[in-house]
């Protein structure tokens, strides 16, 4: 049961996704474009054109499960390094999700909100 951590393989699929799409379609577009298996029990990373939106597409015992995120304000960033394989590590796709850099110069929006929240309470 909900099972994303560091012992879990992560691909990130290149191109931009069509959120609409579900269970069935990303399973196709790991199968057909990826040539991976979505049911081996890695997690594939699926984001939008915008980078506001994300997918992550997992098989766990009893099923498949979809976790997907719509951010409130910024986008989401650009993994730091990742394998030429697409592969992925869990740090980078944490990192990536909540939008840290190793930059501070070019932090997210939504942190950059954050801080000033901080600073008015």
């Amino acid at each position: 049961m909900f099972n994303l951590n560091d012992s879990v393989r992560y691909w990130l699929y290149s191109e931009p996704t069509d959120m609409r799409k579900s269970f069935h379609s990303l399973s196709g577009i790991i199968t057909n474009m990826m040539n991976l298996d979505p049911l081996c029990g890695d997690a594939f990373i699926f984001i939008n054109k915008n980078r506001t939106r994300i997918k992550v597409l997992h098989w766990e015992p009893g099923g498949m499960v979809l976790y997907s995120k719509l951010m409130e304000a910024g986008t989401l960033g650009k993994p730091t390094s990742y394998e030429k394989d697409g592969s992925l590590k869990w740090r980078e796709l944490v990192l990536m999700v909540e939008g840290i850099v190793d930059d501070p110069k070019t932090r997210r929006q939504r942190l950059e909100d954050l801080a000033n929240l901080r600073k008015r309470l």
